[in-house]
């Protein structure tokens, strides 16, 4: 499998102001920005934000062609999101509904390029601790997050991998020459990845006292 862009950014080592800003305010801007994507009617505010959130990736010195890469791999979607939405709600609402995805996309390569992978699943973890009195498990949480962190990228990958083949073979408007082995991709790594974390020990919820 080669290499593939990610839907977010990956870390990109630097001393910026927004790497050095609080792993808790980042999860607040990420928040805020999903649920301000819920809130805003106007398609204009979501433009504003969004070059907003643009500045904040580009001022941690992530770079322009990074934050291009986060965008263009979403493109297809949003290209056929909007065009559904403009047909059944007007140019507005489609421009709006485009701009608040692209700003959730943007703020969490934001997140995700300015704090390491290790700080990101433990702030995860922490953040996940007082659900521990309805039976949450923080590690099994913040495991979960990593696994699909890394199969995001791969199903994409995957995804690429299998069009190109399609096309080259002049199958690409073919939905089966397209689905089905990136179904079968897919589920095959899903099993590696559960074979590989019970061999560890993860991934099965322990033997409560008393139990046969």
């Amino acid at each position: 499998m080669r290499g593939h862009g990610f839907l977010i950014a990956n870390y990109v080592r630097g001393n910026s102001v927004i790497h050095r800003t609080p792993l808790w305010i980042k999860f607040l801007v990420v928040a805020a920005c999903g649920t301000a994507s819920f809130l805003i009617v106007d398609w204009a505010v979501s433009l504003v934000v969004l070059v907003v959130m643009c500045g904040l990736f580009l001022l941690s010195g992530a770079g322009l062609r990074r934050l291009a890469a986060a965008i263009w791999t979403v493109a297809p979607i949003l290209a056929v999101i909007g065009a559904f939405q403009w047909w059944q709600l007007g140019g507005p609402t489609a421009a709006r509904i485009v701009l608040n995805v692209l700003v959730c996309v943007v703020a969490a390569s934001v997140l995700t390029a300015t704090t390491e992978m290790q700080a990101l699943l433990d702030g995860v973890a922490r953040l996940a601790v007082p659900f521990q009195r309805w039976g949450a498990d923080p590690e099994r949480f913040a495991l979960t997050i990593a696994v699909m962190l890394r199969s995001i990228p791969f199903i994409a990958g995957a995804f690429s991998d299998v069009r190109d083949a399609a096309r080259a073979r002049g199958l690409e408007r073919n939905p089966r020459a397209l689905v089905l082995p990136v179904f079968i991709t897919t589920v095959a790594y899903a099993r590696q990845t559960g074979d590989a974390l019970a061999a560890r020990g993860l991934g099965e919820p322990e033997d409560e006292p008393g139990s046969g």
